[in-house]
């Protein structure tokens, strides 16, 4: 094997390259430079609000959380080119202003976010039956072992944050990404988010929403604000909800009764057996009567998966509260499809880093997540229109891009940075396979 000789560059490279996409996309598709320009007055020789958020942003897009992580790019000339800045934070710097500026960062990043998939135009994959997802659930984040403001007992057993997130379509848009404390039941404060959720989604697309919740949000309050803002909102085109119901203190025994009497009973196989049926139902919320339909199945099991006899019956009870009006089956196996949700989850805590999240304040952790959700939908967007295309890289073939694939093919690429003149050029290498779409994807940010 030959060996090589290990020298030093005159030249500007950089393994990053796309972060120019990124900084594009903030630039001329979120109104963040004018937003941020108004929060505040700082010295003449203090970055721009605008610059601290871009860092981060950026940081994020390329898997990093971790304030430390920007040292790394202070001498950096294209991350600088990139992003527009005149210079770049030192550690200290970024987390001082982002502590110092917490809220109102985060209600700027969550406009941002919104602004940029709006103006885009993200595309909005509808299910089978034509109505959109929107998925809505939280995800434990562990940060064990930490003192952090709002770190406690989460229902996953350990220590750590439960956000909520919300997502749109099958590409899974994120529309929400609220920070919760550990110990916060999912239930809490669902109802405001639902509020502030369900206009952002009408905003991207004017097809039927279909809002889907697992059992942890089987409350009155969740329908009321659905039907509040369908009398306010829906046009003829409304939003419908499947929400997994939770049996409580409810009798098994009673509802196998019910199915015995009720429903026609299919046999899996031997010892295995199962009802679906539904059921109407009144509830009362705030003096208004509610109207509900409940889709129940019974499953009963006299013998186990292994073929051992059971000396007592197992007796399996689920529900789905629904505004459709579809087959009992129908309802089930959509509701099932919710759980894709779990992937887009694990995009955000992992391709993103932001499992343990870096500051010891609440506020600043809330900004942290907000400007995630932003990350996310950006390398979203740049997954769907430039990683599905025919002048992709190879890969196999799929409906959307995970976020990790998006990092490793566009964000990760080598260039080399020349300066001519005024202009500066961005020089790929020799038969690069991301080229074609890295020049695409740019022409369509800038347009031309």
């Amino acid at each position: 094997m030959r060996r090589f000789i290990i020298a030093e560059s005159e030249a500007d490279f950089t393994s990053h390259a796309g972060l120019g996409l990124i900084g594009q996309a903030l630039e001329r598709y979120t109104d963040l430079a004018d937003d941020a320009a108004a929060v505040a007055p700082l010295r003449s020789d203090a970055m721009p609000h605008r610059d601290m958020l871009a860092c981060y942003v950026a940081l994020l897009c390329l898997g990093k959380s971790d304030f430390e992580a920007i040292t790394g790019f202070r001498e950096d000339a294209f991350f600088q080119a990139a992003l527009g800045l005149d210079q770049v934070p030192s550690e200290g710097i970024l987390r001082q202003r982002m502590d110092a500026y917490a809220d109102t960062y985060r209600r700027l990043i969550i406009d941002a976010s919104l602004a940029f998939l709006r103006n885009v135009r993200a595309p909005v994959t509808p299910l089978a039956n034509g109505l959109v997802a929107l998925d809505a659930d939280t995800t434990p984040l562990d940060n064990s072992g930490s003192r952090k403001e709002g770190v406690s007992h989460t229902y996953k057993g350990h220590d750590g944050f439960t956000p909520m997130a919300a997502y749109l379509g099958a590409e899974g848009w994120c529309l929400e990404l609220e920070l919760r404390e550990g110990k916060q039941h999912s239930q809490s404060a669902t109802p405001a988010l639902l509020e502030r959720v369900l206009p952002r989604a009408r905003v991207l697309t004017d097809r039927a929403l279909l809002l889907r919740l697992d059992s942890g949000y089987d409350a009155i309050e969740n329908i009321a604000v659905i039907t509040a803002h369908n009398e306010q909102h829906g046009e003829g085109v409304p939003a419908q909800y499947i929400i997994k119901w939770n049996p409580r203190q409810e009798s098994r025994e009673q509802w196998l009764a019910y199915a015995e009497a009720h429903a026609e009973w299919e046999a899996l196989r031997p010892g295995k057996r199962v009802a679906v049926f539904d059921v109407r139902l009144k509830r009362t919320h705030g003096g208004y009567e509610y109207r509900l339909r409940r889709v129940m199945r019974v499953t009963e099991r006299t013998i186990d998966k292994h073929g051992q006899q059971l000396l007592v019956p197992e007796i399996e009870l689920e529900g789905w509260w629904t505004s459709l009006w579809q087959p009992c089956e129908e309802i089930i196996a959509l509701y099932a499809d919710h759980a894709t949700s779990e992937q887009f989850h694990s995009e955000l805590k992992t391709d993103l880093d932001v499992e343990r999240l870096p500051s010891g304040k609440f506020a600043t952790n809330a900004l942290v997540v907000a400007c995630a959700q932003l990350a996310y939908n950006l390398l979203r967007w740049i997954g769907q229109i430039g990683l599905l295309g025919r002048d992709a890289p190879p890969r196999r073939k799929a409906k959307r891009r995970r976020l990790r694939t998006v990092m490793q093919e566009l964000m990760y690429v080598a260039a080399r940075l020349i300066r001519t003149g005024r202009r500066l050029k961005l020089a790929f290498g020799w038969g690069c396979p991301a080229l074609p779409v890295y020049r695409r994807l740019y022409a369509q940010l800038v347009g031309t």
